[in-house]
């Protein structure tokens, strides 16, 4: 059924207000896949904070004119499905990857992450980004390994000692038990 007029605004307002807060955008053709397929797929994405629409590309054009997206444009070509990543960079890849590895008629045709559209073979790599939560975990990491190292220098010569005066003891009750 025809969009009219009025919906094709709300669909481009709606799709712009999306894009112009997403991270990352996957295109993925989705030719073949029933509507069970779409809607568990759908369901995943929605769970994982990715806003995910199947629009027309005159209209996808329309929507991604002034974001960070626009250099998609030319690669909107046959049935596509948009999944735009909210939150993390690589949750809409990752989405797509492993749906697709279930429904081979899931065919990823482009990938775009900071305002750069990525080949259709980068998504391995945009979908292998940290979460939020593992970033932070990783940086804390790296902030305090210099500190850890610092206090096991500081305690070295204490424990250095400490061993040596428990080496001592040991080999005068050693010569004691001994004599």
């Amino acid at each position: 059924m025809a969009l009219k007029l009025e919906d094709k605004k709300v669909v481009v307002a709606e799709v712009n207000a999306v894009a112009a807060k997403a991270l990352s955008v996957v295109g993925a053709e989705n030719r073949g896949l029933t509507v069970t397929q779409m809607t568990d797929f759908r369901a995943k994405a929605r769970k994982e904070g990715v806003y995910v629409r199947i629009v027309k590309n005159t209209l996808a054009r329309k929507a991604l004119a002034g974001t960070s997206f626009e250099c998609i444009a030319p690669a909107l070509k046959g049935p596509i499905i948009l999944a735009f990543s909210q939150d993390d960079p690589g949750a809409a890849a990752r989405i797509v990857k492993t749906f697709a590895k279930d429904n081979e008629k899931l065919v990823t045709t482009l990938v775009s992450l900071g305002g750069q559209m990525l080949p259709a073979k980068d998504l391995e790599r945009v979908a292998s980004l940290p979460t939020r939560a593992q970033a932070l975990s990783q940086l804390l990491g790296v902030l305090k390994a210099p500190i850890a190292k610092f206090v096991g220098t500081l305690a070295a010569p204490n424990v250095k000692l400490v061993r040596t005066l428990q080496a001592v003891a040991d080999a005068k009750k050693a010569a004691g038990a001994a004599g």
